[in-house]
């Protein structure tokens, strides 16, 4: 489970999001759960400033970077942050810990 905190002044609407890439309609503020190909299942929920990703993988991976683009483009419009902004975040508190 993975905590992606969104950058201060971006108000992305989740649910928007997850139906224009996934999409999967429902309410993030309660939870939702769907399967994207490639990536698995996923759970996200809305919680404080930020939201919680679950994924189970699949059984079965392909070897398709499409995949990763896509799930890359999401978090980027939700976080408003880039991987490498997200990747620093991500060592920054690991290194609390």
């Amino acid at each position: 489970m993975r905590k992606y905190s969104i950058k201060r002044g971006h108000k992305p609407d989740l649910n928007a999001l997850i139906k224009k890439y996934f999409d999967v309609e429902g309410d993030v503020e309660k939870g939702i759960e769907f399967e994207a190909e490639g990536i698995g299942k996923i759970y996200i929920k809305k919680e404080g400033n930020g939201f919680i990703v679950d994924i189970t993988p699949p059984e079965e991976v392909t070897a398709d970077y499409a995949i990763l683009k896509k799930w890359n483009d999401f978090l980027f419009e939700a976080t408003g942050r880039t991987a490498k902004e997200r990747k620093k975040l991500m060592e920054k508190e690991i290194i609390k810990k």
